[in-house]
């Protein structure tokens, strides 16, 4: 579980510094709601997900579920418009060690 909780506070920054450091001073599609609401969704969903695995939450499976989807969503907006690697990087590793821990856990239940 410490790898997946790691993975998800690593997205959360990343996410969240590349859409205010970077998006916002590119702009043009950086910007644009849908995908700069998605960055924020992301990063919000990844601290969410660390917060509920390191309460021990009953409920972090289902957390880790969704936010794998958000991340996966957040990673391809990311690389369509370009130019944020890390972003891309960050929520893949997060999205696959939030699969992991969901399918995990909903086995052992």
């Amino acid at each position: 579980m410490q790898a997946c909780i790691d993975a998800c506070s690593h997205c959360h920054e990343t996410c969240l510094h590349t859409a205010m450091t970077h998006c916002l001073v590119v702009g043009g599609k950086h910007v644009e709601a849908s995908h700069f609401r998605l960055m924020i969704n992301c990063a919000e969903i990844c601290q969410a997900s660390t917060n509920f695995m390191l309460s021990g939450s009953a409920f972090h499976q289902k957390v880790c579920a969704v936010c794998a989807e958000i991340c996966d969503a957040c990673a391809k907006s990311c690389e369509e418009i370009g130019g944020m690697e890390d972003c891309v990087k960050a929520c893949r590793e997060c999205a696959e060690s939030c699969r992991k821990i969901a399918a995990t856990t909903l086995k052992l239940n």
